[in-house]
């Protein structure tokens, strides 16, 4: 079973900009962020499949960037004008066998979980 590790969250004020990484154990065909706040359902950020293809929310997109570097196996998201809103636990989730739900950015499209890392945007 590949295994995730995120690492990179940090407060910072609004405006602000700060990137999370994700290290990967082994190879998958997709790669993705979510983000949870408090008294919120998680609710899915960025996905990146194995082809290149991107997919975004609408409440980051123009703001954040997905990316990957293959050879290390990490995946990272660039974060950028942050404000209070994107306060919340960042997970990182990775799929080897991509559904609908993997591209729609659902989270039981994902069946591997990190830890998180906390983001915290003070205005």
């Amino acid at each position: 079973q590949v295994q995730l590790q995120e690492s990179g969250g940090g407060s910072v004020q609004s405006g602000g900009s700060l990137k999370l990484s994700c290290a990967a154990s082994g190879d998958t065909r997709c790669m993705a962020w979510f983000r949870q706040a408090p008294g919120k359902e998680r609710e899915g950020v960025a996905a990146l499949k194995k082809d290149g293809n991107t997919t975004y929310s609408e409440f980051v997109k123009g703001r954040f960037a997905i990316s990957q570097d293959k050879f290390k196996n990490t995946l990272y998201l660039q974060m950028n004008s942050l404000q209070p809103d994107d306060t919340a636990m960042y997970y990182c989730a990775a799929t080897s066998r991509v559904t609908s739900a993997t591209i729609r950015l659902i989270d039981w499209g994902y069946n591997i979980w990190g830890q998180g890392t906390q983001v915290t945007v003070s205005s």
